[in-house]
């Protein structure tokens, strides 16, 4: 039945000369991406509810009078659609010059955010310069802000709202709107304070949707001034069950930041603070590099690999043999890997046969 249904609801429409198919209540901006034309846009997040801010994506439609918002305005039977006519093109370019003549600069760092290049490279696509409407910035930073995790240069700000609407959208915290109005308008939060003052969880979900860095990571940032290119390996958030996926980011043997995998089954985008933030431990310098033991006198001392699992091996026979295996539990960290966590439930129940076996990051 679900599939008759959906057979019924489709219906075509032509797409730059080229009929294609859509499902009811898709809109043309998704059916163009999904035929893979590139319809350029700076307030567009597929996570977000379509809000048609940017202009960037409209598109001509045969019987219109006016170009239209791709992004919200929903394919019909029979449309006629062309995406991108000299005319378009042409008012792309137009406006990108204006939103690019009131920022302070566009050559930002990738490691301010994930999208913090989308203005970057639209400007590069369409060769727009930024003296043509060169005058008065609209944003105004607050570097006055020492939380340890977002910067927020507002000198960058296009006014697209895509953080905003992030935070209220997918975290439900509404920690950061918008005042004033028009040349005006800025990004704040209630009764104009710091973010560790709102209702700010450091999610870090408006950092990695803003596509000009003028919300930015300042712990990746750090690493800007490190020699070599930027890699990117992805894994999974060691810190609860989710199974966040995320992008560790390195240069040279070093990680300098996390950016959230948006096509992450689990979290599409979304991370918690510590699994955005956390990583410091990694390459911390009080971090142990030699294993230690304690000595008769009581003291640590430093040891070797085979002396320190030999003597972690006789406590637990020493305990399992006195007070029997339901004296032996383990608690396996957050901070390990996967896989270490894998073994040592392992330890546990097929080493003792118990089931005394948790983690600290369950709860």
């Amino acid at each position: 039945m679900n599939r008759i249904q959906t057979e019924k609801e489709r219906s075509t429409m032509t797409l730059d000369g080229k009929e294609v198919t859509f499902t009811k209540g898709e809109t043309i901006y998704e059916v163009a991406d999904r035929h893979r034309k590139n319809i350029p846009s700076l307030c567009y997040d597929p996570r977000l509810d379509p809000f048609g801010g940017c202009r960037l994506c409209v598109v001509e439609i045969d019987g219109a009078r006016n170009p239209v918002a791709s992004c919200t305005t929903k394919a019909t039977p029979g449309m006629v659609v062309r995406t991108a006519t000299e005319k378009i093109e042409k008012y792309r370019k137009t406006l990108l010059e204006m939103v690019a003549s009131e920022n302070r600069e566009l050559d930002v760092d990738p490691l301010r955010g994930y999208a913090s290049q989308e203005l970057k490279t639209l400007v590069g696509r369409y060769g727009a310069g930024t003296g043509r409407f060169m005058g008065a910035q609209s944003g105004t930073s607050n570097m006055d802000d020492t939380n340890p995790f977002i910067l927020r240069d507002y000198d960058l700000c296009i006014s697209c709202y895509r953080c905003v609407r992030v935070c209220a959208e997918q975290e439900g915290d509404y920690a950061i709107s918008i005042m004033n109005r028009g040349f005006e308008t800025q990004i704040t939060t209630e009764f104009n304070g710091t973010l560790k003052d709102s209702a700010c969880t450091f999610c870090g979900q408006c950092v990695q949707t803003c596509p000009t860095g003028a919300l930015a990571d300042k712990k990746a940032m750090r690493a800007i001034d490190l020699p070599g290119e930027i890699e990117k390996t992805r894994s999974i958030c060691p810190y609860c069950g989710v199974g966040c996926s995320v992008d560790i980011l390195t240069k040279g043997d070093k990680l300098v930041g996390i950016h959230p995998a948006m096509d992450g089954p689990a979290n599409e985008g979304a991370l918690c603070i510590k699994g955005q933030f956390a990583f410091d431990f990694v390459q911390h310098p009080d971090r142990l590099t030699t294993p230690l033991v304690r000595g008769d006198a009581g003291e640590l001392h430093e040891a070797s690999w085979d002396e320190a699992l030999d003597r972690a091996a006789e406590g637990f026979r020493k305990a399992a043999e006195k007070h029997g295996r339901h004296s032996i539990y383990g608690v396996a960290s957050g901070r390990a890997p996967s896989e270490a966590a894998y073994l040592m439930q392992k330890f546990i129940r097929a080493g003792f046969g118990t089931n005394y076996i948790d983690n600290c990051s369950r709860a």
